[in-house]
């Protein structure tokens, strides 16, 4: 199993989200810091779960830190998050 998908597999049972897109931006990172062949080591991601509500927008990344902190010790170079609640999605 990929890094992507072991993150997705871990955010889902941490989390519980309503959404869940993960974006690898390795490739626009080519040359720089971090960049691995292969990619999955930048990436984006949007989440959407009721276990934001009421946390501030440093203790919602932590709560994804948490949840990913082995693959942010490892393969996971940068991680770009918009974390909200059902009520604040677009």
């Amino acid at each position: 199993m990929g890094t992507t998908e072991t993150m997705r597999r871990k955010l889902e049972i941490a989390l519980s989200p309503s959404r869940l897109e993960i974006v690898d931006d390795s490739e626009s990172h080519r040359g720089h810091g971090g960049y691995r062949e292969g990619g999955e080591s930048h990436f984006n991601m949007e989440i959407v779960s009721s276990a934001f509500e009421g946390l501030s927008r440093v203790a919602r990344q932590r709560l994804v830190f948490d949840a990913l902190k082995e693959e942010l010790a490892g393969p996971v170079h940068a991680l770009s998050l918009r974390c909200m609640t059902p009520e604040e999605q677009d």
